[in-house]
């Protein structure tokens, strides 16, 4: 018969201990050290539920529908850790932005490569459907001074919540889709139509937890920006829509304060007819502050 090595059987009080020394011998200290904390939060949060086998069995079959969910096109897991506001502080820890910068927020799923580089000032409405609106800013280092040649790839759903390729067929490809260069005073702008709150999928099981949580899955208006520049950090940010009715409440908590943009509605045929809009149009005026690129790790 075997000798048991010390802490080898299971006992109740000394569980997460006893799963992380079976690892001792685990050659990667890095994979060490992340499972030795989810085991520690995983059996303190199992103590602290109390669960029956009936809720446990519950949850793993919770997570097997979620794991059905997922396709080359969608991954359910990710709008799980979506829903359960990971994402956003996974987004928050790798993206720290010294102060004055702006902040950052989720990629989202419906970002495309390839959008083309259009001239500032060009509509990126392809169908002319939706209120018109008006996007212009600065993008600037902290200081406050011009950065020149910044890129900003935009992208958003159309005023009746959907993005384009959601509705092939239906909108044109690249419909409200575009990348602008700032001119030599930091500056860009373009024409667009005012977005619409939208939802995410919830015909899965993650849609089914959170009615049950009495949540709803509407995400608030909002426009995408990916602003890059060299020897700048990337960002990947949105600005929202004020008065938007799912302000307070974005399903994926997606919603920074500093990322709500001032939406004006003008009442100016004669600046309307300059901008080759339609009057009344919207307008909104966001500048973006990019932290220096970081040291690349030794």
């Amino acid at each position: 018969m075997i000798a048991a090595e010390k802490g080898a059987y299971f006992d109740e009080a000394r569980s997460a201990e006893i799963v992380i020394d079976r690892n001792a011998d685990c050659p990667d200290a890095r994979l060490a050290e992340i499972v030795a904390v989810v085991v520690r939060h995983l059996h303190a949060a199992v103590k602290e539920i109390d669960p029956t086998q009936e809720e446990w069995l519950q949850a793993i079959a919770f997570l097997t529908r979620t794991g059905h969910m997922c396709n080359d096109w969608r991954q359910e897991f990710i709008l799980l850790s979506d829903v359960l506001g990971v994402s956003m502080l996974v987004d928050a820890i790798a993206n720290r932005k010294p102060s004055g910068a702006t902040q950052s927020t989720v990629l989202g799923p419906f970002h495309v490569a390839d959008a083309p580089l259009l001239p500032n000032g060009a509509d990126i409405c392809l169908d002319g459907k939706g209120e018109p609106l008006l996007v212009r800013g600065r993008v600037t280092d902290p200081d406050g001074r011009p950065i020149a040649g910044a890129r900003l790839d935009v992208w958003q759903a159309n005023d009746e919540g959907f993005y384009d390729v959601q509705q092939k067929g239906i909108q044109p490809d690249f419909n409200l889709r575009g990348v602008f260069e700032t001119d030599a005073e930091g500056r860009y702008w373009f024409r667009a139509a005012k977005p619409k709150f939208y939802p995410i999928p919830d015909d899965g099981p993650v849609g089914q937890l959170l009615r049950r949580l009495g949540r709803h899955p509407y995400r608030p208006a909002h426009l995408h920006f990916i602003v890059t520049a060299e020897d700048r950090e990337a960002l990947t940010t949105h600005i929202f829509v004020p008065d938007d009715p799912y302000i307070g409440s974005d399903p994926v908590f997606g919603v920074k304060e500093s990322l709500i943009a001032d939406f004006v509605l003008r009442d100016d045929p004669a600046r309307a007819a300059d901008l080759s809009l339609r009057n009344p149009f919207w307008e909104v005026e966001y500048d973006f502050v990019l932290a220096p690129a970081r040291a690349a790790a030794g």
